[in-house]
């Protein structure tokens, strides 16, 4: 238990901040998924537009500092890459 009131204030802020980052990954990992089942129907347009919208949240939640750039950069690739490959085996 914190004893001075700045430890006190720093576990609240720690705890906001916590909830408030654990929101925007369950956010983005519900994004990315949206797009995986997508991708897994075959549908090329409807795989295009979950792509959009992931990206942006992704990339929307790494300005936010709750994942680092380049995760965010190289989840965004991998994701192309795989509705890429869709569009070549069709």
């Amino acid at each position: 238990m914190a004893h001075t009131l700045s430890a006190n204030k720093r576990i609240r802020q720690s705890e906001a901040r916590r909830a408030r980052n654990k929101s925007d990954k369950s956010k983005m990992k519900t994004s990315i998924k949206k797009y995986m089942g997508a991708l897994a129907t075959g549908d090329v347009q409807a795989a295009e537009m979950a792509l959009r919208a992931s990206i942006s949240t992704i990339y929307s939640v790494a300005g936010k500092g709750v994942i680092h750039k380049n995760q965010a950069a190289r989840r965004a690739s991998r994701m192309a890459k795989k509705l890429n490959a869709l569009k070549t085996s069709k």
